[in-house]
Protein backbone atom coordinates (compact mmCIF):
# COMPACT_ATOMS: atom_id res chain seq x y z
CA UNK A 1 0.00 0.00 0.00
CA UNK A 2 1.31 3.66 -0.56
CA UNK A 3 3.02 4.45 2.79
CA UNK A 4 1.61 6.76 5.64
CA UNK A 5 1.42 10.30 5.35
CA UNK A 6 0.79 11.94 8.97
CA UNK A 7 0.79 15.37 8.77
CA UNK A 8 0.47 16.19 12.70
CA UNK A 9 3.49 15.19 14.52
CA UNK A 10 5.02 17.15 17.52
CA UNK A 11 8.53 16.19 17.29
CA UNK A 12 9.55 18.77 19.59
CA UNK A 13 13.34 19.00 18.38
CA UNK A 14 15.36 21.18 18.80
CA UNK A 15 14.41 22.52 22.53
CA UNK A 16 12.43 19.49 24.10
CA UNK A 17 14.48 16.33 22.60
CA UNK A 18 13.44 14.64 26.45
CA UNK A 19 9.95 14.91 24.91
CA UNK A 20 10.93 12.90 21.69
CA UNK A 21 13.55 14.12 18.72
CA UNK A 22 13.84 13.42 15.06
CA UNK A 23 15.81 10.25 15.34
CA UNK A 24 13.03 8.59 17.63
CA UNK A 25 10.26 9.92 16.11
CA UNK A 26 11.14 8.71 12.57
CA UNK A 27 11.89 5.35 13.41
CA UNK A 28 8.78 4.72 15.10
CA UNK A 29 7.24 6.26 12.31
CA UNK A 30 8.90 3.44 10.06
CA UNK A 31 7.71 0.46 12.35
CA UNK A 32 4.28 1.73 12.21
CA UNK A 33 4.27 1.91 8.12
CA UNK A 34 4.54 6.18 8.22
CA UNK A 35 6.44 7.20 5.32
CA UNK A 36 6.14 10.82 5.60
CA UNK A 37 5.80 13.02 8.55
CA UNK A 38 5.07 16.92 8.74
CA UNK A 39 6.34 18.10 11.72
CA UNK A 40 4.23 20.55 14.21
CA UNK A 41 6.33 23.89 14.49
CA UNK A 42 5.24 23.89 17.89
CA UNK A 43 6.98 22.54 21.52
CA UNK A 44 10.63 22.63 19.65
CA UNK A 45 12.19 25.64 21.24
CA UNK A 46 12.31 27.84 19.34
CA UNK A 47 8.95 27.50 17.60
CA UNK A 48 9.33 27.57 13.73
CA UNK A 49 7.69 30.70 14.12
CA UNK A 50 10.46 32.98 11.96
CA UNK A 51 12.61 32.19 8.78
CA UNK A 52 15.53 32.19 11.50
CA UNK A 53 14.17 29.54 13.01
CA UNK A 54 13.21 27.52 11.02
CA UNK A 55 16.41 27.16 8.92
CA UNK A 56 17.58 26.34 12.54
CA UNK A 57 15.52 23.44 12.85
CA UNK A 58 16.72 21.99 9.29
CA UNK A 59 20.19 22.26 10.87
CA UNK A 60 19.19 20.05 14.31
CA UNK A 61 17.38 17.40 11.48
CA UNK A 62 20.05 16.58 9.03
CA UNK A 63 20.98 13.13 9.50
CA UNK A 64 18.55 12.09 12.17
CA UNK A 65 15.42 10.83 9.74
CA UNK A 66 14.52 7.40 8.86
CA UNK A 67 11.33 8.87 7.24
CA UNK A 68 10.89 11.65 5.05
CA UNK A 69 10.03 15.03 6.87
CA UNK A 70 7.95 18.18 5.64
CA UNK A 71 7.49 21.24 7.96
CA UNK A 72 4.60 23.28 9.76
CA UNK A 73 5.56 26.85 9.94
CA UNK A 74 3.36 28.44 12.82
CA UNK A 75 1.27 31.85 13.18
CA UNK A 76 1.48 33.84 16.30
CA UNK A 77 1.03 37.66 16.67
CA UNK A 78 3.24 39.82 15.35
CA UNK A 79 4.92 37.31 12.76
CA UNK A 80 3.08 38.41 9.88
CA UNK A 81 6.42 39.66 7.74
CA UNK A 82 7.73 36.09 8.11
CA UNK A 83 5.20 34.07 7.02
CA UNK A 84 6.25 34.70 2.92
CA UNK A 85 10.10 34.13 3.97
CA UNK A 86 8.91 30.94 5.26
CA UNK A 87 7.17 29.87 2.18
CA UNK A 88 9.80 30.56 0.04
CA UNK A 89 12.09 28.51 2.50
CA UNK A 90 9.66 25.96 1.94
CA UNK A 91 7.40 25.47 5.23
CA UNK A 92 4.29 22.79 3.63
CA UNK A 93 1.88 25.54 5.37
CA UNK A 94 1.29 27.22 9.14
CA UNK A 95 -0.26 26.23 12.08
CA UNK A 96 -2.07 29.07 14.54
CA UNK A 97 -4.23 28.01 17.70
CA UNK A 98 -7.59 30.22 19.08
CA UNK A 99 -6.74 29.07 22.79
CA UNK A 100 -3.67 28.82 24.84
CA UNK A 101 -1.35 26.20 23.12
CA UNK A 102 0.03 25.20 26.36
CA UNK A 103 3.76 26.64 25.76
CA UNK A 104 4.10 30.07 26.57
CA UNK A 105 6.76 30.17 23.54
CA UNK A 106 3.89 29.84 20.93
CA UNK A 107 1.62 32.18 21.85
CA UNK A 108 -2.38 31.79 20.49
CA UNK A 109 -3.70 34.51 18.03
CA UNK A 110 -6.44 37.56 18.16
CA UNK A 111 -9.00 38.44 15.59
CA UNK A 112 -6.48 40.80 14.55
CA UNK A 113 -3.81 38.50 14.00
CA UNK A 114 -5.95 36.43 11.73
CA UNK A 115 -6.74 39.07 9.45
CA UNK A 116 -3.05 40.22 9.23
CA UNK A 117 -1.97 37.06 8.41
CA UNK A 118 -4.97 35.69 6.34
CA UNK A 119 -3.63 38.77 4.01
CA UNK A 120 -0.33 37.68 3.83
CA UNK A 121 -1.18 34.18 2.76
CA UNK A 122 -3.64 35.23 -0.29
CA UNK A 123 -2.37 34.06 -3.45
CA UNK A 124 0.73 31.83 -1.97
CA UNK A 125 -1.12 28.91 -2.63
CA UNK A 126 -0.31 28.06 1.39
CA UNK A 127 -2.92 26.62 3.86
CA UNK A 128 -3.22 27.79 7.75
CA UNK A 129 -4.09 24.90 10.32
CA UNK A 130 -6.54 26.11 12.99
CA UNK A 131 -6.39 24.47 16.70
CA UNK A 132 -9.99 25.42 17.03
CA UNK A 133 -10.87 25.78 20.27
CA UNK A 134 -11.92 29.19 21.61
CA UNK A 135 -12.98 30.43 25.53
CA UNK A 136 -16.28 31.08 25.64
CA UNK A 137 -17.45 33.32 28.51
CA UNK A 138 -19.82 30.73 30.35
CA UNK A 139 -16.61 28.02 30.73
CA UNK A 140 -14.27 30.24 32.10
CA UNK A 141 -15.92 29.92 35.84
CA UNK A 142 -13.97 27.56 37.79
CA UNK A 143 -15.16 23.83 36.89
CA UNK A 144 -15.31 21.90 40.22
CA UNK A 145 -15.42 18.17 40.95
CA UNK A 146 -12.73 15.66 41.31
CA UNK A 147 -9.58 16.64 39.17
CA UNK A 148 -8.68 12.54 38.87
CA UNK A 149 -12.25 12.22 37.56
CA UNK A 150 -11.92 12.33 33.50
CA UNK A 151 -15.46 13.60 33.44
CA UNK A 152 -13.82 16.66 35.33
CA UNK A 153 -11.41 17.61 32.50
CA UNK A 154 -14.11 17.08 29.97
CA UNK A 155 -16.43 19.13 31.49
CA UNK A 156 -13.69 22.00 31.08
CA UNK A 157 -13.78 21.85 27.44
CA UNK A 158 -17.39 21.52 25.85
CA UNK A 159 -18.02 21.01 22.60
CA UNK A 160 -19.17 24.78 22.38
CA UNK A 161 -15.91 25.70 22.52
CA UNK A 162 -14.77 24.03 18.97
CA UNK A 163 -18.12 24.53 17.76
CA UNK A 164 -17.33 28.62 18.41
CA UNK A 165 -13.85 27.88 17.04
CA UNK A 166 -14.48 26.37 13.43
CA UNK A 167 -17.74 29.25 13.05
CA UNK A 168 -14.65 31.66 13.20
CA UNK A 169 -12.50 29.49 10.60
CA UNK A 170 -15.11 29.51 8.38
CA UNK A 171 -16.26 33.01 8.10
CA UNK A 172 -12.26 33.79 7.77
CA UNK A 173 -12.29 30.78 5.01
CA UNK A 174 -14.76 32.28 3.00
CA UNK A 175 -13.68 36.07 3.66
CA UNK A 176 -10.14 35.53 2.48
CA UNK A 177 -10.73 32.45 -0.08
CA UNK A 178 -7.29 31.07 1.56
CA UNK A 179 -7.06 27.55 2.20
CA UNK A 180 -7.74 26.38 5.69
CA UNK A 181 -7.53 23.03 7.91
CA UNK A 182 -9.11 22.15 11.05
CA UNK A 183 -7.20 19.89 12.88
CA UNK A 184 -7.94 17.36 14.99
CA UNK A 185 -12.19 17.58 14.97
CA UNK A 186 -13.13 16.29 18.29
CA UNK A 187 -16.63 17.24 18.32
CA UNK A 188 -18.98 15.92 15.71
CA UNK A 189 -21.61 19.21 16.44
CA UNK A 190 -19.27 21.31 14.14
CA UNK A 191 -19.87 18.94 11.23
CA UNK A 192 -22.94 20.84 9.87
CA UNK A 193 -21.05 24.50 9.98
CA UNK A 194 -17.84 22.76 8.23
CA UNK A 195 -20.57 20.98 5.22
CA UNK A 196 -22.28 24.62 5.45
CA UNK A 197 -19.30 26.93 4.45
CA UNK A 198 -17.61 24.21 2.18
CA UNK A 199 -21.25 23.57 -0.28
CA UNK A 200 -20.66 28.04 0.13
CA UNK A 201 -16.94 27.65 -1.55
CA UNK A 202 -14.79 27.54 1.25
CA UNK A 203 -11.52 25.69 0.56
CA UNK A 204 -11.66 24.00 3.70
CA UNK A 205 -10.19 20.48 4.63
CA UNK A 206 -10.74 18.67 8.32
CA UNK A 207 -8.77 16.42 10.12
CA UNK A 208 -9.75 14.06 13.32
CA UNK A 209 -7.34 11.24 15.25
CA UNK A 210 -7.02 8.16 16.04
CA UNK A 211 -7.73 8.78 20.20
CA UNK A 212 -11.42 10.29 19.34
CA UNK A 213 -12.13 6.99 16.99
CA UNK A 214 -10.50 4.57 19.00
CA UNK A 215 -11.16 5.85 22.30
CA UNK A 216 -14.37 7.11 24.40
CA UNK A 217 -14.99 9.15 27.78
CA UNK A 218 -16.80 6.10 29.14
CA UNK A 219 -14.05 3.98 29.46
CA UNK A 220 -11.57 6.35 31.18
CA UNK A 221 -9.80 5.12 34.06
CA UNK A 222 -9.46 6.88 37.41
CA UNK A 223 -6.80 9.11 37.33
CA UNK A 224 -5.20 7.70 33.45
CA UNK A 225 -3.48 11.42 32.47
CA UNK A 226 -2.43 9.30 29.92
CA UNK A 227 -5.49 9.94 28.02
CA UNK A 228 -5.56 13.56 28.20
CA UNK A 229 -5.62 15.78 25.66
CA UNK A 230 -6.95 18.69 23.38
CA UNK A 231 -9.62 18.95 22.59
CA UNK A 232 -11.19 16.02 24.65
CA UNK A 233 -11.70 13.06 24.01
CA UNK A 234 -15.86 12.85 24.19
CA UNK A 235 -18.07 10.35 24.91
CA UNK A 236 -19.28 7.22 22.28
CA UNK A 237 -22.33 9.07 20.56
CA UNK A 238 -20.04 11.58 19.68
CA UNK A 239 -17.38 8.95 18.41
CA UNK A 240 -20.19 7.13 15.83
CA UNK A 241 -20.74 10.54 14.76
CA UNK A 242 -17.43 10.74 13.80
CA UNK A 243 -17.12 7.83 11.71
CA UNK A 244 -19.96 8.48 10.05
CA UNK A 245 -18.64 11.57 8.61
CA UNK A 246 -15.62 9.64 7.45
CA UNK A 247 -17.69 7.21 5.46
CA UNK A 248 -19.51 10.48 4.03
CA UNK A 249 -16.39 12.41 3.30
CA UNK A 250 -17.37 15.63 5.49
CA UNK A 251 -14.08 14.59 7.39
CA UNK A 252 -10.88 14.30 5.16
CA UNK A 253 -8.19 12.78 6.90
CA UNK A 254 -7.47 10.63 10.34
CA UNK A 255 -3.63 11.31 11.64
CA UNK A 256 -2.04 10.80 14.98
CA UNK A 257 -1.46 14.50 16.53
CA UNK A 258 1.30 12.00 18.12
CA UNK A 259 1.93 14.86 21.29
CA UNK A 260 4.96 13.27 23.73
CA UNK A 261 6.41 14.24 26.95
CA UNK A 262 8.39 12.87 29.43
CA UNK A 263 6.29 10.72 32.15
CA UNK A 264 6.51 13.79 34.88
CA UNK A 265 4.68 15.61 33.20
CA UNK A 266 1.38 13.92 32.75
CA UNK A 267 0.51 13.53 37.03
CA UNK A 268 0.43 9.90 36.99
CA UNK A 269 0.97 10.18 41.02
CA UNK A 270 -1.84 12.26 41.79
CA UNK A 271 -3.75 11.30 38.22
CA UNK A 272 -4.89 15.49 38.18
CA UNK A 273 -6.57 15.68 34.66
CA UNK A 274 -6.42 19.41 35.12
CA UNK A 275 -2.87 19.58 35.84
CA UNK A 276 -1.24 16.83 33.38
CA UNK A 277 0.09 17.65 30.24
CA UNK A 278 -2.73 17.19 27.09
CA UNK A 279 -0.70 14.75 24.70
CA UNK A 280 -1.29 11.44 23.48
CA UNK A 281 1.50 9.55 21.49
CA UNK A 282 0.64 7.23 18.90
CA UNK A 283 2.85 7.51 15.97
CA UNK A 284 3.71 4.04 15.66
CA UNK A 285 0.74 2.61 15.77
CA UNK A 286 -1.56 4.34 13.32
CA UNK A 287 -2.17 2.21 11.06
CA UNK A 288 -3.20 -0.79 13.22
CA UNK A 289 -5.56 1.54 15.08
CA UNK A 290 -7.34 2.56 12.22
CA UNK A 291 -7.67 -0.58 10.79
CA UNK A 292 -9.05 -2.85 13.46
CA UNK A 293 -11.89 0.10 14.06
CA UNK A 294 -12.72 0.56 10.44
CA UNK A 295 -12.58 -2.59 8.98
CA UNK A 296 -15.21 -3.57 11.85
CA UNK A 297 -17.71 -0.77 10.03
CA UNK A 298 -16.75 -1.92 6.55
CA UNK A 299 -13.91 0.19 5.06
CA UNK A 300 -11.55 -0.70 2.76
CA UNK A 301 -7.92 -0.45 1.92
CA UNK A 302 -9.02 1.99 -0.58
CA UNK A 303 -10.29 3.99 2.17
CA UNK A 304 -7.27 3.91 4.59
CA UNK A 305 -5.05 5.05 1.27
CA UNK A 306 -7.65 8.00 0.69
CA UNK A 307 -8.02 8.82 4.38
CA UNK A 308 -4.02 8.07 5.46
CA UNK A 309 -2.17 8.50 2.59
CA UNK A 310 -3.23 10.63 -0.54
CA UNK A 311 -5.28 13.28 1.35
CA UNK A 312 -2.73 14.08 4.22
CA UNK A 313 -0.36 14.40 1.05
CA UNK A 314 -2.47 17.03 -0.72
CA UNK A 315 -2.69 19.19 2.65
CA UNK A 316 0.81 19.05 2.83
CA UNK A 317 1.31 20.46 -0.70
CA UNK A 318 2.91 17.08 -1.55
CA UNK A 319 -0.09 15.55 -3.37
CA UNK A 320 2.27 15.17 -6.50
CA UNK A 321 5.03 13.06 -4.53
CA UNK A 322 3.66 10.91 -1.97
CA UNK A 323 0.69 9.11 -1.15
CA UNK A 324 -0.11 7.36 -4.15
CA UNK A 325 1.44 4.53 -5.90
CA UNK A 326 2.14 5.58 -9.58
CA UNK A 327 4.53 6.54 -12.20
CA UNK A 328 6.35 9.38 -10.72
CA UNK A 329 5.55 9.65 -7.40
CA UNK A 330 8.13 8.04 -4.89
CA UNK A 331 8.13 4.79 -4.23
CA UNK A 332 7.00 4.78 -0.45
CA UNK A 333 5.34 1.82 0.79
CA UNK A 334 4.09 -0.07 3.36
CA UNK A 335 4.29 -3.69 3.44
CA UNK A 336 2.02 -5.36 6.03
CA UNK A 337 -0.86 -7.63 6.58
CA UNK A 338 -4.41 -6.79 7.81
CA UNK A 339 -5.54 -9.87 9.21
CA UNK A 340 -2.78 -10.91 11.58
CA UNK A 341 -3.41 -9.29 15.60
CA UNK A 342 -0.72 -8.24 18.04
CA UNK A 343 -0.74 -6.66 21.25
CA UNK A 344 1.25 -3.33 22.01
CA UNK A 345 3.95 -3.61 24.55
CA UNK A 346 6.17 -1.67 26.24
CA UNK A 347 9.57 -3.10 24.75
CA UNK A 348 7.72 -2.96 20.74
CA UNK A 349 7.47 0.92 21.23
CA UNK A 350 9.97 2.82 19.49
CA UNK A 351 8.92 6.71 20.76
CA UNK A 352 11.45 7.88 22.81
CA UNK A 353 8.78 7.79 25.80
CA UNK A 354 6.88 4.42 25.95
CA UNK A 355 3.70 6.30 27.86
CA UNK A 356 0.42 5.72 25.97
CA UNK A 357 -3.01 4.87 26.54
CA UNK A 358 -2.54 2.06 23.90
CA UNK A 359 -0.65 -0.29 26.05
CA UNK A 360 -1.69 -3.60 25.97
CA UNK A 361 -3.95 -2.72 23.27
CA UNK A 362 -4.34 -5.99 20.96
CA UNK A 363 -4.66 -4.13 17.07
CA UNK A 364 -5.50 -6.32 13.76
CA UNK A 365 -3.03 -5.25 11.44
CA UNK A 366 0.75 -5.62 11.77
CA UNK A 367 3.40 -3.88 9.61
CA UNK A 368 5.84 -6.05 8.17
CA UNK A 369 8.28 -4.04 6.33
CA UNK A 370 8.40 0.33 5.28
CA UNK A 371 10.16 1.55 1.52
CA UNK A 372 11.08 4.87 1.56
CA UNK A 373 11.81 5.78 -2.13
CA UNK A 374 12.62 2.49 -2.89
CA UNK A 375 14.80 2.13 0.30
CA UNK A 376 14.07 -0.60 2.82
CA UNK A 377 14.11 1.07 6.07
CA UNK A 378 12.02 -1.29 8.42
CA UNK A 379 11.91 -4.74 7.92
CA UNK A 380 10.15 -7.09 11.24
CA UNK A 381 11.53 -5.05 13.98
CA UNK A 382 14.62 -4.34 12.12
CA UNK A 383 15.67 -0.62 10.62
CA UNK A 384 18.35 0.34 8.25
CA UNK A 385 22.00 1.05 9.70
CA UNK A 386 21.52 4.31 8.81
CA UNK A 387 18.83 7.24 8.60
CA UNK A 388 17.61 7.63 4.78
CA UNK A 389 15.13 10.08 5.06
CA UNK A 390 15.20 13.34 3.85
CA UNK A 391 13.79 17.07 4.37
CA UNK A 392 10.76 18.37 2.00
CA UNK A 393 10.95 21.62 1.21
CA UNK A 394 7.56 22.74 -0.73
CA UNK A 395 7.33 24.72 -4.03
CA UNK A 396 3.28 25.96 -3.23
CA UNK A 397 3.92 26.66 -7.17
CA UNK A 398 3.74 23.56 -8.73
CA UNK A 399 0.97 21.83 -6.01
CA UNK A 400 -1.85 23.95 -5.33
CA UNK A 401 -4.03 21.14 -5.92
CA UNK A 402 -7.09 20.64 -3.37
CA UNK A 403 -8.59 17.66 -1.63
Amino acid sequence: MPGIVDCHVHVNEPGRTSWEGFWTATRAAAAGGVTTIVDMPLNSIPPTTTLRNFQEKLKEVTGKCFVDVAFWGGVVPGNQLELRPMIQAGVAGFKCFLIHSGVDEFPHVAEFDLHTAMKQLQGTGSVLLFHAEMDVHPTTEKIGGDPSHYSTFLQSRPDIMETEAIRTVTELCLQYRVRCHIVHLSSAKALKLIQKARQAGAPLTVETTHHYLSLCAENIPLGATQFKCCPPIRGSANQEQLWSALKTGQIDMVVSDHSPCTPDLKKLESGDFMQAWGGISSLQFGLPLFWSSASKRDFQLADVVRLMSRNPAYLSSLGHLKGSLAPGFDADLVIWDPETGFQIQEEGIHHRNKLTPYLGFTLQGVVRATIVRGQLVYKDGNFCSEPLGKHLLISHKTNQAQL
